[in-house]
């Protein structure tokens, strides 16, 4: 299962580098399913992994101009924030044991998992969705922000992110384009340095009761971040839009099986 798990981990950078988001999201069911770590410890090196591998995806955004590092700092800021005080003082204040019903017990653990299964199937809805409306284009006059919208939209990514360890590029772009009126490149691009900013941050703010196996840590990233450049050089030969539905029915099988196993067959 190890072997398997590595070899996910590199699929997990391969879909980074080829559609340019999605793939962090099947972070955390493969440590938790492959690797059998426990679901709150899978959350925190999630973090760890999908920081370090959209910083690693960011560069070659920054080389070609496409990150907008005004509205990376207006949305980051509060996202950054949630994050790391979701991370730092509600995920340990959550009991081990929430409440049961009859022999059924929800625990902290199962909490965590059908939230990333909802999350995975919200997720799995905006990449199969056609997007009929036309793409931003660039202004020559002044960005305007929704300073409201976008505060709001920062903390609810980052109490997500802080939650269930996913990057919620899936959430960050569309908000990016529609809110900052960026074009989609320069989202995607402003999106990764987001999620990494946001994410190693929440997971260098992470509990102290958490025992951190850095070995491994490390070799699931390097798969990841070499799946992303194997990724990259294949989004120059295949057009990452059309394989995003296909990706998106993945997801949402995946995430209708998780709530299925920690539920029913528990």
């Amino acid at each position: 299962m190890e072997y398997i798990g590595y070899l996910a981990s590199i699929l997990i950078g391969i879909s980074l580098g080829l559609i340019g988001g999605g793939g962090s999201i099947l972070t955390v069911p493969v440590l938790v399913y492959l690797f059998a770590v426990d679901a709150v410890t899978a959350t925190a090196y999630s973090l760890f992994i999908v920081g370090l591998t959209s910083a690693v995806g960011s560069f070659d955004y920054f080389r070609k101009g496409l990150v907008n590092i005004r509205t990376a700092i207006v949305f980051g800021i509060p996202s950054i924030v949630a994050v790391f005080l979701t991370r730092a003082y509600i995920v340990p204040a959550i009991p081990k044991e929430i409440f049961s019903i009859g022999e059924f017990t929800v625990t902290k653990s199962l909490l965590l998992m059908v939230l990333f299964a909802v999350l995975m199937i919200a997720a799995s809805y905006s990449m199969i969705k056609k997007d009929n409306k036309p793409a931003a284009t660039e202004t020559n006059g002044e960005q305007q922000f929704n300073y409201p919208l976008i505060l709001i939209e920062g903390l609810v990514v980052g109490a997500l992110t802080g939650l269930v360890g996913a990057g919620g590029g899936f959430l960050i772009i569309p908000a990016l384009v529609v809110l900052s009126k960026l074009p989609m490149k320069e989202a995607v691009g402003t999106s990764l340095v987001i999620i990494a900013a946001k994410s190693l941050i929440g997971f260098f703010g992470e509990s102290s009761e958490t025992v951190i196996h850095w070995g491994f840590l490390a070799l699931v990233s390097a798969f990841a971040i070499g799946g992303i450049f194997v990724g990259t050089a294949l989004s120059k030969r295949i057009d990452g839009a059309k394989l995003k539905p296909a990706f998106g029915w993945f997801v949402l099988v995946m995430g209708i099986y998780i709530i299925i196993k920690e539920t029913v067959f528990a």
